[in-house]
């Protein structure tokens, strides 16, 4: 972990949909001499230059030009930084480099990413390197997947305290979602598909809940690939979209975590959709529009988004079970205010980067951010980023 640089974060992708969001959140929320120090980057200077005007950010905000094609920039960009806040993906064609070079200088890494694959490749390239350098290198900072991976790790806390130990498995289940998911998660979901059709060794690896807990391979996992009916909830279910990543960060944490829920939890993410045979229909006619989206590439492309009034009335609930061996059982909700993949995106990775900002007893490694700042983090989402966590039932 850096601490002689001239920033405290780095923005980089800032004149990017996503990027400008976040640069907007800190503009609006931390300036001032007690505030972290914090720059603009990008491909760009002009582009960057509009972007501070329009965002009403302080006309002295730095800007660095920094491109991924070009690793000199990055590098000198890195120089600046203590912590690194991307948002130019897909990751897996613009984003190793940067990884690379903030492992080995020590300086600090936040990313959005979805791409699973990517991430393992990462983590078994450079985080030794990270261990030694002390960067901290924290994937996953968005909605993909910070409110399920915090989600399950609440619900955890919650069966310890009430039940008196952690539960082996934990239903994830989306009950409302207004907005859309970003255009860099789409963008994501292709690559992935991309990288594994150009080399079919990488198709096992896509389809492992454990893809990302190298070393360790816990039990069999639910499918979660087809409409079904969940007697727990009396509820009809279909497959969510973000699921392969979601679960994925999960399992992680658990091992980072030195295995808190157990080395034979199971964990699944559905979507509710009702109980009955309306429900059944929706449950289907949800599973043929997603697969028809991420085969014919609809939704937003990278760069482009909701508007503000369309981001400011979207939202989120998220359900999360956990079922203990008796019987007994907790349920906990998290909740957003703004719109996933963009409004309550951008709050949540700025939030993390604030975080890991002052939580020096963090080490050097990669991470997902619930087991790097886990109540901490809570604490902040809560407090700055709109972001409910609630224990409906224990019994």
């Amino acid at each position: 972990m850096k601490s002689s640089s001239n920033f405290d974060i780095i923005v980089y992708g800032a004149s990017g949909f996503t990027g400008q969001l976040v640069a907007e959140y800190l503009a609006a929320h931390y300036t001032g001499k007690t505030a972290p120090k914090w720059a603009m980057a990008g491909r760009s200077l002009d582009k960057l230059a509009a972007v501070r005007d329009a965002i009403g950010a302080p006309a002295d905000t730095a800007l660095i030009q920094a491109e991924a094609s070009d690793p000199a920039s990055l590098r000198a960009m890195i120089d600046r930084a203590n912590l690194v806040l991307t948002t130019v993906g897909p990751y897996q064609l613009y984003g190793s480099e940067l990884v690379a070079a903030c492992a080995a200088t020590g300086t600090d890494y936040l990313d959005l990413c979805g791409e699973p694959v990517w991430m393992r490749q990462m983590i078994e390239a450079h985080e030794a390197t990270a261990q030694s350098t002390g960067a901290r290198i924290v994937f996953s900072c968005g909605y993909d997947s910070i409110p399920f991976e915090l989600g399950v790790y609440f619900c955890q806390e919650t069966a310890k305290k009430t039940l008196g130990a952690p539960v082996s498995r934990v239903k994830g289940r989306v009950r409302a979602m207004k907005g859309t998911l970003s255009g860099g998660t789409a963008a994501s979901f292709k690559a992935n598909f991309a990288a594994a059709a150009n080399d079919l060794s990488l198709v096992a690896l896509v389809k492992s809940p454990f893809a990302l807990t190298p070393g360790f391979e816990g039990p069999k996992q639910p499918p979660g690939n087809r409409p079904q009916y969940d007697e727990d909830l009396q509820s009809w279910t279909t497959p969510f979209v973000m699921a392969t990543i979601n679960t994925r960060n999960v399992h992680r944490s658990n091992m980072l975590l030195g295995f808190p829920y157990g080395r034979d939890f199971v964990y699944d993410e559905m979507m509710l959709t009702g109980p009955d045979e309306k429900g059944e229909e929706r449950a289907k006619r949800i599973l043929a529009a997603n697969n028809a989206e991420r085969l014919g590439g609809g939704g937003p492309k990278p760069g482009e988004g909701p508007s503000k009034e369309e981001r400011e009335s979207g939202h989120y609930d998220l359900l999360f079970v956990g079922l203990a061996p008796d019987g007994r059982q907790v349920r906990v909700a998290v909740r957003g205010d703004r719109d996933p993949g963009y409004g309550s995106t951008s709050k949540m990775i700025s939030e993390c980067a604030i975080c890991l900002g002052q939580s020096p007893e963090v080490k050097g490694g990669i991470w997902t951010p619930g087991a790097a700042m886990g109540n901490h983090l809570i604490a902040r989402l809560v407090d700055h980023a709109g972001i409910t966590f609630e224990v409906e039932t224990q019994s």
